[in-house]
């Protein structure tokens, strides 16, 4: 009840607390110094004094045979008018010991209204008793019962604790779930790793959700967690039966899926973890660490090799559909893996992929795309086209700025044109690369980027290109100027951003052409 000690004395006013509480203690006279008093084991005098006039009560204490002071230790101004005209107003008193065995005892009272009440005789008063009790008394009065409260008190409080952890880490498994109960992980084990998911865990975020990096209690592996929010509850079945599915992707180039975890509307992707991140903070942003070229060439081989995988060598045919810098993770050695499976789709070899929504990230989008609205392997090889630009140049594929948006892949054609394709090279490079290396990136991003999906070529060729086990097309074959990449980029990319202007360009509508485009000098 807000008490200053267990050693006061308090005014209260219909209630238990005090509306004004002292030390117990008494105000010597003439010194004035304040004497402090123990309520418990002897003989106390008190004074309870209530001035109607001035509507004040005023309360003293002082030590047996000691008179009055003059000075109360409690002053309250105190309206009791309503009470004291009443005819049943009581004068009495009363006692709680609460759960600690006391014994409270009245030697004597004096009680008087309209004046002073009468002194007491302090020679005629009883003596105070005084019991001795036992060591085993004392342990049962007092000890007993304060264990007892103790021992409620914890089990109360497991009781709550124990209740909130099953609420905290309560998940939603349904019947069909249980065949995929390997790939399944609990939501605790996943809280533990990432340490509550703390901001000093978290390793990125994106539109698609946050990515915490994590330590798995049993296995002390490590791991990165990503947390998407699902909404639709509609689709929940057929997506996480795709997401156990590409769990079983195995390639050196794929970041790889080991499960996930469902709780509530949330879901939690489990990935391995990747020590040096993303490519994308190795491009952007003058790094202060960035990839040679050696290093950038085995990345675009390596990934190239994994979306092969994806589209040919599996027992489905997968659609990652994300395929960006951003997305791309560099393990321990630098080598490029392929992650974020998070848009992928899945379709059996042989049939028709079905139309979905518009997914993917603008400047990687294929044009085919963003009218049918159907991802198909031709779609992920113009985001593998843009992908290469993108790390050859270090730049993204489209850079916006205040009087102009401008798209990579017409900067690079614009710079083939002019007979200089290596004046499109990332300079960051310095002169530290192979020249044929670089151009055959940069014209096989071109060709990855025409605009009809039958004159791209299959990741199968692109890899082939790569290895050097099969020549690359020339670019005056595919008669771009025409309308390949104009046409690529003039009406594929300013449909979508008509569609999507508000998030995605403020408002600000997209045209590109061949012709119209330039950049020059940084990044």
């Amino acid at each position: 009840f807000d008490d200053i000690n267990d050693n006061h004395v308090g005014i209260d006013i219909n209630g238990l607390k005090s509306n004004l509480s002292f030390p117990a203690g008494y105000h010597e006279d003439g010194s004035r110094q304040f004497r402090n008093l123990s309520l418990i084991g002897q003989r106390i005098q008190v004074w309870v004094e209530y001035h109607g006039l001035e509507k004040r009560m005023d309360v003293t204490l002082a030590p047996f045979r000691l008179s009055k002071p003059k000075t109360p230790l409690l002053s309250l101004p105190l309206d009791l008018s309503s009470i004291v005209l009443n005819n049943g107003m009581y004068v009495g008193f009363s006692s709680s010991t609460g759960s600690v065995l006391t014994s409270h005892y009245v030697l004597g009272w004096s009680f008087k209204m309209n004046g002073q009440a009468q002194e007491l005789t302090l020679s005629q008063l009883p003596k105070l008793p005084r019991v001795g009790p036992k060591k085993i008394s004392r342990l049962l009065t007092i000890g007993l019962p304060l264990i007892s409260v103790i021992v409620i008190l914890a089990a109360v409080s497991g009781v709550v604790y124990f209740m909130r952890r099953k609420r905290k880490f309560a998940e939603v498994v349904e019947d069909w779930e249980l065949e995929y109960g390997p790939h399944r992980f609990k939501f605790k084990d996943l809280y533990v790793a990432t340490k509550g998911f703390k901001d000093k865990e978290l390793l990125g975020s994106g539109g698609f959700g946050k990515v915490f990096r994590g330590v798995l209690p049993t296995s002390k592996l490590e791991v990165a967690v990503k947390r998407v929010s699902h909404e639709s509850r509609q689709g929940m079945k057929e997506f996480i039966a795709e997401i156990v599915s590409i769990g079983r992707l195995r390639h050196r180039n794929l970041v790889q899926l080991l499960g996930y975890c469902r709780r509530k509307d949330e879901l939690l992707l489990v990935y391995d973890y990747m020590p040096n991140g993303s490519l994308d903070k190795y491009l952007y942003g003058q790094p202060k660490l960035t990839l040679n070229w050696r290093q950038r060439f085995r990345v675009i081989k390596g990934v190239a090799s994994g979306l092969f995988y994806l589209h040919e060598e599996w027992e489905q045919v997968v659609i990652h559909r994300d395929v960006k810098a951003s997305n791309v993770l560099l393990d321990s050695e630098l080598n490029g893996r392929l992650g974020d499976f998070g848009l992928a789709r899945l379709y059996d070899h042989g049939t028709e992929p079905q139309t979905t929504h518009i997914m993917g990230t603008l400047g990687y989008l294929a044009p085919e795309h963003t009218r049918t609205g159907r991802a198909t392997p031709c779609t992920d090889v113009f985001a593998f086209g843009a992908f290469m630009l993108e790390v050859a140049c270090g730049r993204r594929p489209i850079l916006q700025s205040p009087t102009d948006n401008v798209i990579l892949v017409d900067w690079v054609y614009s710079c083939w044109c002019k007979g200089d394709i290596l004046e499109a090279k990332d300079p960051y490079l310095g002169s530290d690369y192979a020249a044929e290396e670089v151009e055959l990136v940069l014209k096989l991003g071109l060709i990855c980027s025409h605009s009809q999906p039958e004159a791209r070529p299959t990741m199968r060729h692109v890899v082939q290109i790569l290895d050097g086990d099969m020549p690359s097309p020339e670019l005056s074959s595919l008669s771009l100027s025409s309308s390949g990449l104009a046409y690529a980029h003039g009406e594929g990319f300013d449909g979508f951003s008509m569609m999507y202007t508000t998030s995605t360009y403020n408002g600000t509508s997209q045209s590109s052409t061949v012709a119209a485009s330039h950049l020059s000098g940084g990044r």
